[in-house]
């Protein structure tokens, strides 16, 4: 009888304990190139302003695997940015439960910690104290950072695709809120290593990527947002969809009535919480989900 309970309470215990991804992954050999001084120390904590899990400080990028079942890996994946104005990362909510639910579709999925604005104790708040031009201005001068670790996030894992039990033309960016500015700013900068097949902007802001023009060969993009987006940001998205029609691209939008900003994979009894399905709707009709 005790050795049953001692089992039942090792079984409990486990399934407390977090899922840990198969691998996380050095996305430079050393020192992030255009950041080589930065010494300040990633933190990981609760943020109870966004209401979930955050990264601040990344000075060192890594992409983090969450791979399907074996039996229904169906050759395709995503590199996952989450969002948080360029000081943090909502690596749940945008991040890890978005990589789980896209490895049940048979999507292998990376979320990518990307270089952010260095900041103190709370990353968050320090954000949020800051004047809009401040913010701005200390995103502008980041941006750049983080879109050299985008494009060097698909070349890697386009040239590892063999490793990684996938199509090296079935790879994919998607990101959130600042995470979108980022997954945009690859849909218009890329080389052919680092061009991405697919992209999926989800309540992008596009104040700090100018007006750069659509490539001859842009990919086909998703986006996404919502019409009471309290940052005033669905325009952007309907901007970016109308950018990619005008330039004759394959492109799809979806633009829910309620949801604010920075929904991810929270659950707020919206039609909103059901986004993941429409973009899983779209992988399909790409033949993305087919083996």
């Amino acid at each position: 009888m005790k050795s049953g309970i001692v089992s039942v309470c090792v079984l409990f215990i486990a399934a407390l304990q977090p899922v840990h991804a198969a691998d996380v992954i050095q996305l430079y050999p050393g020192a992030a190139p255009g950041s080589e001084n930065w010494t300040h120390e990633e933190k990981e904590y609760f943020s109870p302003i966004f209401n979930t899990q955050v990264v601040t400080n990344v000075a060192h990028p890594t992409l983090t695997r969450y791979a399907p079942a074996p039996e229904s890996a169906n050759g395709t994946a995503v590199i996952i940015c989450p969002g948080g104005g360029f000081h943090a990362l909502s690596i749940n909510s945008e991040g890890v439960e978005v990589a789980k639910l896209l490895n049940g579709k048979g999507v292998t999925a990376f979320v990518l910690k990307y270089r952010l604005v260095p900041t103190g104790n709370d990353g968050v708040i320090e954000m949020l104290t800051k004047t809009r031009e401040k913010v701005d201005e200390d995103m502008r001068a980041t941006y750049p950072l983080a879109l050299a670790d985008g494009l060097a996030a698909t070349k890697y894992v386009r040239d590892h695709a063999a490793e990684f039990g996938i199509s090296a033309q079935r790879i994919g960016f998607m990101g959130f809120s600042a995470g979108g500015t980022l997954t945009t700013g690859v849909a218009l900068h890329y080389t052919p290593e680092s061009r991405p097949n697919f992209v999926a902007p989800i309540y992008a802001y596009l104040g700090v990527l100018g007006d750069a023009e659509v490539p001859k060969d842009a990919p086909p993009l998703f986006a996404l947002a919502a019409s009471n987006d309290p940052l005033g940001l669905a325009d952007d998205s309907v901007k970016l969809y109308s950018k990619w029609l005008s330039a004759k691209k394959s492109a799809e939008l979806h633009m829910y009535a309620k949801g604010g900003h920075g929904f991810g994979m929270k659950k707020q009894n919206l039609p909103s919480d059901q986004w993941i399905e429409r973009f899983s709707d779209w992988l399909d009709g790409q033949a993305l989900l087919k083996k």
